[in-house]
């Protein structure tokens, strides 16, 4: 593979930042190019998968196939392998012959089950609170030399960078909707206690003072409690709050 072919990858995954709808959508095209790219490389028919881990979040998975996605989960729910591996160590960890390599026997086992000889973890550099890692999957053993283990190990770095972009917007389009929803929200209740000033003749204070016992009375949200206020005014007309983009 020459300097060319890392800059085409590393075009074609800058091109995926914005064509994906979301961070699944890019992994799952991401494991595609580097499943291209292994294979380009090495002559085999090479699969991809990977696996994001984030704080708080469910685990991400996905392959350039449905047989990759299968073997990461095994992985996964045993919890040790090449993936584990270098999630670990920060390094590349490879199991070159599933019959040689008696380190994860289980693991072993489905993935000669399925046709797989060998695997190769690669850690992928990704930040905002992240961990990612990609599973290169082989028909055959001894295929992940130094030099594939080494171009592996770039594609991993432009990925991650790429990946890191992604979550970069994620979070970005994240906070956005929870400061739209909390507008709404506060909307609403600002709303229903206008309603209750203008029904009881009272002040702002004293109208949330009403919603928050009546909320605490009934052990109902303080937002459900306003929009059953203003449905019951509005004559059950829906509410909308209107934001200009």
């Amino acid at each position: 593979m020459n300097g060319e072919d890392h800059v085409d990858d590393f075009q074609r995954l800058y091109g995926l930042v914005t064509e994906s709808a979301d961070i699944k959508d890019y992994l799952d095209a991401m494991t595609g190019v580097g499943a291209s790219m292994m294979t380009r490389l090495t002559g085999e028919r090479i699969e991809c998968a990977v696996t994001l881990r984030r704080r708080k979040r469910r685990t991400t998975i996905a392959g350039s196939s449905d047989d990759a996605v299968l073997l990461d989960r095994v992985e996964q729910r045993l919890g040790k392998g090449p993936c584990a591996l270098a999630l670990e160590t920060g390094s590349p960890a490879l199991l070159d012959d599933v019959f040689s390599d008696e380190r994860w026997p289980r693991f072993s086992e489905s993935l000669a089950a399925m046709g797989c000889r060998s695997v190769l973890g690669v850690p992928m550099p990704s930040g905002f609170d992240a961990e990612a890692v990609l599973d290169f999957f082989a028909p055959s053993a001894g295929i992940f030399t130094d030099e594939v283990i080494q171009h592996a190990g770039v594609f991993a770095d432009m990925a991650g960078r790429a990946l890191s972009s992604v979550l970069r917007i994620a979070t970005a389009e994240e906070a956005a909707r929870n400061l739209r929803a909390a507008l709404e929200t506060r909307t609403v209740i600002d709303l229903a206690c206008g309603m209750l000033m203008a029904q009881n003749a009272c002040g702002q204070e004293e109208a949330i003072g009403i919603l928050r016992r009546v909320s605490s009375m009934r052990n109902q949200k303080l937002h459900d409690l306003a929009e059953e206020i203003i449905s019951q005014v509005s004559g059950g007309h829906a509410i909308t709050t209107h934001f200009e983009d």
